[in-house]
């Protein structure tokens, strides 16, 4: 990475107007990129630590993520913390970019870590700002850089995510043993890859799962001719209503094997269901939701990243097959968690295998072994 010696001066401009001005970090500060501008939906995620494993998440692929805590890079980044192959988010702002990492498991600053994967920055930000305007008008696509030309212009033609299959640009091409496997595994389980997180493949396989790995577009019938003992289905990035052939391939499996979603998972058997999702103002990202589950009224503390909900009323329709609301938000009552008895499937909204609890929702894979188990 070849940087600037001083700090260049950067513009963040959202699709209604709002200013914020900055400076280039990343692969805006890298001369050898030769970035000027990008765009990209704006959240902000309230997460104190966590930052690299926020980068890495596919579920963000789209967006520009705002951290509202007001340091990070502190404790610098490492291999062993990445969900993913590689940095999906369309950029990141924040406050305060740490000079040096001091941390002994550190192998790179973020600043560098950015440069070499490529995504561009903003430091200096007004993040509190920033935040409340996101929570006031919802998340806004926008643009940010160093041309201020560019940038403008670039924010009067920025798009969000409504509509786009986002999980197309996340998932892989082909199918995979999951790292960790056991020959031994008593389940085999086969997982969707719509933007699925290594920590998640780390949960299954040592709840005694065998899992394969195949890409979101796969088929009902290709996943029930590998005779699996269940199926996952994977959280991922954007609008769930526009995942092209998820809903109908889940529906070919619902009844046939057990079934358990996360996230986007959540979303997309609720559409195989018959329900429909929709867009939350500016979503939830962070990771200290209440989420109260209604069988004993237990109240469990959550990691969440999603802008899309699955609409309670839908649920209660007919059609969907009497599936049972199982965990709701208690922030904004939003569903977490639904569960169709008969046909061995249930999901939840929220991410059990970040445990920020830390404990408070490991029941959930232990639920589905014992499905599977039966």
């Amino acid at each position: 990475m070849t940087g600037r010696v001083r700090p260049e001066p950067a513009l963040l401009v959202l699709a209604d107007g709002a200013e914020f001005e900055g400076e280039a970090i990343g692969a805006f500060a890298d001369a050898e990129v030769e970035l000027t501008v990008a765009t990209g939906e704006f959240v902000f995620n309230t997460a104190m630590s966590g930052y690299q494993e926020v980068l890495t998440d596919p579920s963000y692929a789209g967006q520009v993520i705002t951290f509202t805590y007001p340091h990070i890079g502190n404790y610098g980044t490492n291999s062993a913390d990445e969900e993913s192959g590689g940095v999906h988010c369309a950029g990141i702002v924040v406050r305060e970019l740490a000079r040096r990492a001091s941390n002994w498991r550190s192998e790179e600053g973020l600043d560098a870590y950015l440069c070499r994967h490529r995504v561009p920055g903003l430091a200096g930000i007004d993040t509190r700002r920033l935040t409340r305007h996101l929570r006031d008008h919802g998340a806004l696509p926008g643009a940010f850089g160093t041309d201020e030309g560019a940038v403008r212009a670039a924010a009067a033609g920025a798009m969000g995510t409504d509509g786009l299959d986002l999980v197309a640009t996340v998932t892989c091409t082909t199918p995979y043993q999951a790292p960790g496997n056991r020959s031994d595994a008593p389940f085999s389980v086969v997982a969707y890859d719509f933007g699925i997180k290594s920590s998640i493949l780390r949960r299954l396989t040592a709840a005694g799962c065998r899992v394969e790995v195949v890409p979101a577009s796969t088929k009902a019938g290709d996943v029930l001719a590998r005779r699996p003992d269940g199926v996952f289905l994977s959280n991922g990035p954007g609008d769930p209503a526009a995942v092209a052939g998820a809903p109908d391939a889940i529906r070919g499996l619902l009844g046939e094997v057990p079934v358990f979603g996360i996230c986007l998972g959540h979303q997309l058997l609720g559409l195989a269901l018959g329900g429909t999702t929709t867009k939350l103002p500016f979503g939830h990202h962070g990771a200290n939701h209440p989420v109260r589950r209604l069988r004993g009224g237990t109240v469990e503390i959550t990691s969440q990243n999603h802008n899309y909900a699955v609409d309670a009323e839908s649920l209660a329709l007919p059609e969907c097959g009497r599936a049972e609301v199982t965990h709701v938000n208690l922030n904004d009552g939003v569903v977490e968690g639904l569960k169709v008895e008969r046909l061995r499937a249930f999901s939840v909204q929220y991410h059990p295998e970040a445990a920020p609890g830390p404990h408070d929702a490991a029941y959930l894979f232990d639920e589905f072994t014992t499905l599977m188990g039966r």
